[in-house]
């Protein structure tokens, strides 16, 4: 028996632009503890990824859409990084509604390099101490979060809320989630 088996873990990222091992390595790896990951983006179909922001990467097939799922359907939520990713999905509503419901039900939410750009944009930050990539410790200050340079930060203030800051930081990450969610 897997660490994860029975759980469901729902990734959130826009068509184009996601790094490319922040939502690849998280869906394989957790796959592979047991959990049932679904990939939800804007459009149904498939996300073109890239490395370093720059390079074209892999392409990851779509389960859903953001309109198509809610977040009592599932026990955990991810949002990988990648600057144009997090910047367009911050800009969701469909989206930034998403992370707000996971938060509010407690659910953890884990959200890695840029990603935490949503959840500066869903609120949710005062009184929270989180890492990130570093050029977003000004937007988190700023939302009322405290920020810190470690490889993972993980809030349990008000649910679980993990961060972590760039894909050096992914076996610490992935591990994060699992343990928030055993």
């Amino acid at each position: 028996m897997a660490a994860l088996d029975g759980k469901k873990i729902l990734v959130i990222a826009t068509n184009y632009g996601v790094e490319q091992d922040e939502i690849v390595v998280p869906t394989d790896q957790l796959r592979e503890r047991g959990a049932t990951v679904t990939v939800a983006a804007k459009e149904s179909g498939s996300i073109e990824t890239l490395v370093g922001d720059k390079d074209p990467g892999k392409s990851v097939d779509t389960d859903t859409t953001y309109d198509g799922v809610s977040a009592s359907d599932f026990d955990a939520l991810v949002v990988p990084g990648g600057t144009i990713n997090a910047d367009t999905i911050r800009q969701d509503s469909t989206a930034v509604d998403l992370v707000k419901a996971f938060v509010e039900a407690g659910k953890p939410v884990a959200a890695i390099c840029h990603g935490p750009w949503t959840l500066v944009e869903a609120g949710v930050l005062p009184g929270r101490t989180i890492t990130s990539f570093p050029s977003l410790q000004t937007d988190v200050r700023n939302a009322g979060g405290e920020w810190v340079d470690q490889e993972v930060q993980v809030d349990t203030t008000n649910g679980t809320v993990i961060t972590s800051r760039t894909p050096d930081d992914l076996p610490a990450f992935v591990d994060a989630i699992e343990s928030a969610l055993v």
